[in-house]
């Protein structure tokens, strides 16, 4: 028995009701994804605003000649840090100044092309991948200039996250060298496999359900 035509109308509707709302929930969950990365990436710029912050004080809270010294160490491992990782054109500055009494530092990441020295600061020079190798470079340098020095391992979260493929290598170079000369474990989270298989020992986490499976991972012996 044919269907009557308001009936098939009806289906028809309701096929296209049901066809609107896969659209929307789908656009819904791309909204909520991308939300959840910008959340992401604003938590990691206040982490490394956090620690700018840190370091200023750091220096304003030293002496004269101990603020001389904590700057030129700082300034010689985060220029070795990206000349390691970007090459011999980057070079990284605290300026120090006297504002209203209080010490002030600011910070520059320094290139010379073709004769030409631009100053930028961290996160106007050239992306995020710069500013993370600043960020992990200045976190192992506070760790290895404050006294009494803290020992333990460096834990490290995603670092490089922002690096493009091209100097994840040099990056994980590095870190094996801070390892090698500041005599230190490094314990690191990440999603890049290259940096995953340059570890001693790495672990893959997975989510099932409400329960977290945690399985070895085979690993070339870098050390």
């Amino acid at each position: 028995m044919e269907k009557p035509a308001s009936f098939m109308q009806l289906e028809e509707q309701l096929r296209q009701a049901q066809m609107e709302l896969a659209r929307r929930t789908a656009l819904r969950d791309r909204i909520l994804q991308q939300q959840q990365a910008v959340e992401a990436e604003l938590q990691q710029v206040i982490q490394e605003k956090e620690l700018l912050e840190r370091v200023q004080l750091l220096l304003q809270k030293s002496s004269d000649h101990a603020r001389e010294q904590a700057k030129l160490q700082l300034e010689a491992l985060v220029t070795k840090a990206l000349q390691y990782i970007f090459g011999p054109m980057f070079r990284f500055e605290i300026e120090l100044a006297d504002r209203g009494g209080s010490p002030t530092a600011e910070f520059y990441v320094v290139t010379e092309v073709d004769g030409k020295i631009v100053r930028n600061k961290p996160q106007d020079a050239r992306g995020g991948g710069v500013i993370d190798i600043i960020s992990l470079a200045l976190r192992i340098a506070l760790l290895e200039t404050i006294r009494p020095r803290v020992a333990g391992p460096v834990i490290l979260d995603e670092p490089g996250k922002h690096v493009s493929e091209d100097f994840v290598i040099q990056m994980i170079e590095f870190i094996k060298s801070l390892c090698d000369t500041f005599g230190r474990q490094v314990i690191m989270v990440t999603h890049n496999e290259h940096v995953a298989a340059s570890a001693d020992h790495a672990f893959r986490v997975r989510l099932l359900g409400t329960r977290s499976e945690v399985e070895a991972v085979s690993c070339l012996d870098n050390r």
